[in-house]
């Protein structure tokens, strides 16, 4: 029963499937020196990984401390973006206030022309009256028509 719970963990461990506490117990199982032949491949990686996370490193390792300059690219570069971004900001509202004058200036120039035409329309009735003038106008040449047409009759 044992080597079958082996086998199947082995699967689950090549699927990226396992668990740390599964990936133990296999670790443990191929520890052992009495592993079946068809699985001592697997013992012989089980130990390299077990023998390679026990290395360790003598070496040490300098960390270098950073230089000024790097400091002060550091605080120029974000000088920068804050520089850029005012920037931005100061666009974006000289165009919202642009905006808000041309509104202004079109809520002006509709109040002007409503005056205007209000103004032309009280005019309208004063050239409806130029109409009955124009009646009158015509009545009287149609009187000169007559006139001379009466002047050729008689004076001929």
């Amino acid at each position: 029963m044992e080597l079958a719970k082996i086998e199947n963990l082995l699967e689950k461990y090549f699927e990226a499937e396992t668990s740390i506490q599964e990936e133990a117990i296999l670790q443990a199982y191929f520890a052992q020196d009495d592993v079946p032949d068809h699985l001592t491949q697997y013992k012989e990686m089980f130990n390299f990984f077990n023998n390679s996370s026990l290395e360790t490193s003598n070496r040490s390792i300098k960390l270098s401390k950073q230089s000024k300059k790097s400091i002060s690219i550091k605080w120029l570069s974000i000088a920068a973006m804050f520089i850029f971004f005012v920037g931005i900001y100061s666009v974006y509202q000289q165009n919202e206030a642009e905006k808000e004058e041309a509104r202004l200036a079109y809520m002006e120039t509709q109040k002007a022309l409503d005056l205007i035409a209000h103004s032309l329309n009280k005019g309208t009735g004063a050239v409806a009256h130029l109409n009955n003038f124009n009646k009158g106008t015509d009545a009287m040449a149609q009187l000169r028509t007559f006139d001379r047409a009466q002047k050729r009759v008689f004076n001929k």
